[in-house]
């Protein structure tokens, strides 16, 4: 299976940090924040790894390089010259990168022990969503989950990830422009095309300093 890292975006919210950085150039004790999730993927065996860049995409380009030094190959769909497509716009332009089967993509500025499949079913469904219980700065939610089925509402709504499992099917007849994931995931949700399960351990989504210095912090304890 192959795997896509969102790391396009600029970070608007880590301020300063990200005048002249990548947000998933941002470090984490030693490490870059995207070297973490490479790391983690290719313990996890996946070797062919996307990675969209836009926002001082060199960096991140000049920083990783082809992925050897990780035992993986790593291929950039790059979107400086168009600026960020945002994730829905970013996974379609990679569509031909990604080729027919099932892939996983993943938020460059997660940290999480969730434990990526490889060879992971979608069986009919166009998505597989990793939700998590709604941290501070996200209170409502975004999905709700009955059983294994993700709903656009319910009582109950978790959090999206940033972590999912999808079809390229889910994709057909998009043409690659600005464009958020959301919208598409809920037509499929719409649907009853969309399964999903809770990650209730370990999850951060490093999107501020306070994120950052908290991550860092908890680490080094």
């Amino acid at each position: 299976m192959k795997v896509m890292i969102l790391a396009a975006g600029r970070g608007e919210r880590m301020k300063s940090l990200t005048d002249y950085t990548p947000k998933p150039l941002l470090h984490v004790r030693d490490k870059a924040l995207i070297i973490w999730q490479i790391e983690k993927l290719a313990k996890s065996g996946f070797r062919e790894i996307i990675i969209n860049v836009a926002y001082f995409g060199y960096k991140i380009m000049q920083t990783l390089g082809d992925g050897s030094k990780w035992g993986v190959e790593i291929t950039y769909s790059d979107e400086q010259s168009e600026g960020a497509l945002e994730s829905g716009g970013g996974i379609i332009k990679a569509l031909p990168l990604l080729g027919s089967k099932t892939f996983l993509v993943v938020n460059a500025d997660v940290w999480s022990d969730y434990r990526f499949e490889r060879s992971f079913n979608l069986g009919d469904n166009l998505a597989h969503l990793i939700l998590v219980p709604n941290p501070e700065h996200n209170p409502k939610g975004d999905f709700a989950l009955e059983n294994t089925k993700i709903l656009n509402d319910g009582e109950k709504k978790f959090t999206f990830s940033g972590i999912g499992y999808y079809s390229p099917k889910l994709f057909e007849n998009l043409q690659y422009k600005r464009l958020a994931l959301a919208p598409i995931l809920r037509d499929a949700i719409s649907k009853n095309r969309v399964s999903g399960a809770l990650h209730v351990s370990e999850w951060y989504d490093i999107g501020t300093p306070q994120r950052l210095e908290f991550i860092n912090k908890i680490l080094d304890d």
